[in-house]
C-alpha cells in the first residue's frame, strides 16, 4: 500500500447508549463526519441559511479538481474534506482543506476498477477521533491518519473476510459507533462485521445472519433500550447488537436487482425504500424482555427510490421516485404531494429546506420542506458537468453546499446574511 502526502465527533463509550453515540453535541459545529451526517439521517443542523436563491444560484466559493472517477460524496471534519476516486494507478481517498479546497494528501486504497460499467469508489469516507475509514469498490477497507494520510490498518472484505461483493461493487459507507467501525462484507461467514477502530482487530461477525451484501449503508439506532445497527439487504431488514453482532431481530424485506437507500429510523419505526418496482415499507419493531418482533405496517409504490435517498422531516418523508419529488406521511404512507421538480435524484435537508439534485442534469432545486405543497425557492445549474450521472449526494454543512461530480468538487456559499 502506497500513499502520497502533501507538499463534535464520535465519543468513546463504555456502555453504548443512544445518548452517547447519537448525540449531536459529540461533533464540532459544521462537521459532517460521515455519510448522511453525524446521525446518518441526512438532516443538517445548520441554521441561518438562504431561504431563497438569486436567479444565478448561490455563490461558488471554490472548485477542486483531479479527484478521480467515482461516485463518492464528501465528509467534513476538523477543517478537512474527505472523498474518494479512481486516479491513475489506484483508488484513492483524498483530503482537502475545508477553507479553499486545496489538496492536503491522497492515499491509495487499492487498484482502480469498474463494476457494471461504472468506474471508481462508490462510498463516502467516515471520520472519527483523528482517523478516516474508507471502503473502495473492491471491498478494501482502509484506516488512515486524518492529518497525514498514513495507513494505520486495512482489511479485504472479499478476499480476507470471504465476503460477497455485489455486482456493481461495494458501495457501503463504513459506520463508526463508539470504538467500532462497522461494515457489511456479506456472505456465508456473516452479513456484517465490526473492527476495533484503532487497532483494526476483528470484534465480531454476524454468524446468525448470512445474507449477501447489497449497497445499503447501515444506521445506528436504539430500539427497546438496546443500542443496535439497522441494516438492509436484498433479502431482509435486521437489527444487530452493536456490542456483540448478535441479531436482535430480522424480517423479510425483498428487494430487486439493487437495494441501495439508507433506512430511516424514528423511535421503533423503520422506513425502507428501493427501486426496480419494489417501493417502500414501514416496519414497527417491538420488544418484550429480550425478545424483539418486527411487523410491516404498510407497503406501497408511491416512493420507489432508486438510490437518491430519502429524508424524514417532522412526520413526513421526502425523496424522489423514478420521476417525481414525493412528500409522504411516515406513519400512514399517504402521499401529501408530488412534483416533477428537477426529476429523479438525491435529496438533502437543512434549515427548513430541501436540496434536490437531479441525477441527469446535476441541477439543484431549493424547496421548502412542508407537506402543504411544493414550493420551489431557486435553482442552481451545475457547471463543469461530466458525462456521468450526478449520483453523489449533496452535502450541506457549515453554511456550505458541496456537490461532487467525478473529478470535480464544487463548494457554494448558502449562508444567509
Amino acid at each position: 500500500m502506497s500513499h502520497a502526502k502533501r507538499y463534535c465527533r464520535w465519543l468513546p463509550v463504555a456502555a453504548l447508549t443512544i445518548g452517547t453515540f447519537l448525540s449531536a453535541s459529540a461533533f464540532a459545529a459544521g462537521d459532517w463526519p460521515q455519510w448522511h451526517g453525524p446521525k446518518r439521517d441526512n438532516l443538517s443542523t445548520d441554521t441561518g441559511l438562504l431561504k431563497e436563491w438569486p436567479a444565478e444560484g448561490p455563490k461558488l466559493l471554490w472548485k477542486a479538481q483531479k479527484l478521480g472517477k467515482g461516485f463518492s460524496s464528501v465528509s467534513v471534519a476538523e477543517g478537512k474534506i474527505f472523498s474518494m476516486g479512481d486516479a491513475g494507478d489506484g483508488a484513492y481517498v483524498f483530503a482537502l482543506n475545508e477553507t479553499d479546497g486545496k489538496p492536503l494528501w491522497q492515499t491509495r486504497t487499492g487498484e482502480p476498477g469498474e463494476y457494471g460499467g461504472y468506474h471508481g469508489p462508490r462510498a463516502t469516507p467516515s471520520y472519527s477521533d483523528g482517523l478516516v475509514y474508507a471502503l473502495n469498490q473492491h471491498g478494501n477497507l482502509v484506516c488512515v491518519d486524518a492529518k497525514t494520510g498514513n495507513v494505520t490498518w486495512q482489511h479485504g472484505l472479499q478476499d480476507e473476510l470471504k465476503g460477497s461483493r455485489p455486482g456493481w461493487g461495494y458501495a457501503e459507507s463504513p459506520l463508526v459507533v463508539g470504538d467500532l467501525v462497522i461494515c457489511t462484507p456479506g456472505g456465508s461467514k456473516g452479513t456484517m462485521a465490526a473492527f476495533d477502530k484503532k487497532s483494526g482487530k476483528l470484534a465480531w461477525r454476524t454468524t446468525d445472519w448470512k445474507d449477501e451484501a447489497h449497497y445499503v449503508s447501515a444506521v445506528p439506532a436504539e430500539i427497546g433500550g438496546k443500542a443496535q445497527v439497522v441494516q438492509m439487504t436484498a433479502q431482509s431488514l435486521a437489527g444487530v447488537d452493536v456490542k456483540t453482532g448478535k441479531l436482535f431481530w430480522r424480517t423479510d424485506r425483498h428487494g430487486n436487482t439493487a437495494v441501495i437507500p439508507t433506512p430511516l429510523v424514528r423511535d421503533n419505526l423503520i422506513f425502507t425504500t428501493s427501486g426496480y418496482d419494489v417501493g417502500c415499507n414501514l416496519f414497527e419493531v417491538t420488544s418484550k424482555g429480550a425478545r424483539f418482533d418486527a411487523k410491516q405496517r404498510y407497503a406501497n409504490k408511491d416512493m420507489v427510490n432508486h438510490h437518491g435517498g430519502v429524508v424524514l422531516v417532522g412526520d413526513h418523508v421526502y425523496g424522489t421516485d423514478e420521476q417525481m419529488l414525493v412528500c409522504m406521511d411516515l406513519k400512514t404512507g399517504k402521499v401529501a404531494w408530488k412534483d416533477r421538480s428537477v426529476g429523479k435524484g438525491s435529496t438533502a435537508f437543512a434549515d427548513g429546506m430541501l436540496y434536490v439534485r437531479s441525477e441527469s442534469s446535476g441541477k439543484v432545486a431549493l424547496v421548502e420542506a412542508t407537506p402543504e405543497a411544493y414550493h420551489e425557492k431557486g435553482t442552481l445549474e451545475q457547471p463543469n458537468r461530466s458525462n456521468d450521472q450526478a449520483w453523489p449526494h449533496p452535502v450541506v454543512t457549515g453554511g456550505r453546499l458541496y456537490l461532487r461530480d467525478q473529478g470535480v468538487l464544487l463548494c457554494y456559499d448558502v449562508k444567509g446574511k
